[in-house]
């Protein structure tokens, strides 16, 4: 049930913003959102990104900027003239009407009298063809969630808007929608606008993400590239975990820098530093903990050259099912995080024991000394 795409439902904001008094909720900002692709604006609650997805939505009036759905214009268009539909967390099902009824709505008020069949067919596409007599009381979360989905999807909109969908939903039950979510984007082939707090939904769902703080992106990308190659503290940090070690430019190294660190030495790839790089200039060096191997400190003999060390003693350890997760006490960093997968355990790496930390330096990064080194933790959130 593939849409014809007619080249019209790029999504492109020019200098949008939105101010309340004295209080700027989205900085002047440009996007496009490439037509049928699934975006989504990930950051955490007060950053702007609803208020952006609304300002698309035409639920509010930019203070600044334009709003262009392909060739047009809709900065001042009321909601119900732009080529969008919006899914809200609440689903906002009719109670009184059944699944089919709620879903034949914005047919039905658009005067068509032959519904049947194009119900029937979204209904089959959200996999509720069985369901179709049921009130929405009767429907799980998830369930209910399709429904509203298939209602939206029913008008042909250009363009999908989606405001925290999952966020009712147990974990289980949202991970499944995640997928049957990116299974109908891929089916139907229109633009997608997704918008949450949940770093994982985002990068199992999205073709490209676009990163907020502050009512600012701070990075736009894929998933992986935003994961690998973080550009700010704030998405090192947002984006899963990172550890960043304060570390001083000692040399340079042919494409490498090598870096001074808690009297040792790190080799960050230059390609991969977003910082400058003048010798005695301040560097933080980030590393995921996942990267990361853990040996015991009577085998570090059996380390391969060209790695990056770090020595230190296992403070905790948390045994996670997949993955054991180790706190390691370090001369760079008091609390380095290190996950190791469960496959062949070794039994002497327990708290007290001193290991050595190592690394391939392909999977080290380099960020600006002059951030805030806990800009986007939990710790910070909670401050």
């Amino acid at each position: 049930m593939k849409t014809t795409p007619d080249n019209s439902g790029d999504v492109r904001l020019s200098g949008i913003s939105k101010t309340y008094g004295s209080f700027t909720a989205v900085h002047p900002l440009d996007l496009t959102v490439p037509e049928g692709s699934f975006f989504a604006l990930l950051g955490a609650s007060g950053c702007g990104k609803t208020t952006t997805l609304r300002m698309i939505a035409g639920l509010e009036e930019p203070s600044s900027g334009t709003v262009r759905l392909g060739d047009q214009d809709v900065t001042h268009l009321p909601p119900y003239k732009r080529p969008v539909n919006t899914v809200f967390q609440s689903y906002a099902l009719f109670p009184h009407l059944d699944i089919f009824e709620n879903v034949a709505f914005g047919l039905r008020r658009r005067g068509i009298k032959s519904v049947k069949k194009q119900v029937e067919e979204m209904l089959e596409l959200v996999q509720l063809g069985e369901q179709a007599r049921k009130k929405p009381h009767q429907l799980s979360g998830g369930q209910q969630q399709r429904v509203a989905v298939a209602r939206a999807l029913i008008n042909h909109p250009k363009v999908l808007l989606l405001d925290e969908p999952l966020g009712a939903l147990d974990l289980k039950l949202r991970r499944q929608m995640q997928l049957e979510l990116k299974r109908i984007q891929t089916e139907v082939g229109i633009t997608f606008v997704h918008v949450t707090h949940d770093q994982e939904e985002a990068m199992t769902m999205a073709d490209t993400v676009a990163v907020m703080n502050g009512g600012r992106v701070e990075q736009l990308g894929a998933p992986t590239d935003l994961y690998e190659n973080p550009q700010t503290t704030f998405v090192a940090n947002f984006l899963g975990t990172s550890n960043l070690i304060e570390a001083e430019v000692d040399t340079e190294n042919g494409d490498d820098i090598v870096l001074k660190a808690g009297g040792g030495k790190l080799v960050l790839p230059e390609a991969r530093c977003s910082a400058p790089t003048t010798a005695g200039g301040k560097v933080l060096v980030g590393i995921r903990p996942e990267k990361i191997a853990l040996t015991h400190a009577d085998e570090a003999g059996s380390i391969p050259e060209g790695r990056n060390r770090v020595t230190g003693k296992i403070a905790d350890a948390s045994f996670i099912g997949v993955s054991t997760q180790y706190v390691i006490d370090t001369p760079v960093c008091d609390e380095f995080a290190v996950y190791v997968q469960n496959v062949e355990r070794d039994g002497r790496l327990v708290p007290g024991a001193d290991v050595v930390l190592h690394w391939s330096p392909a999977h080290t990064f380099g960020l600006d000394a002059a951030q805030d080194i806990d800009a986007g933790t939990e710790e910070e959130a909670a401050a």
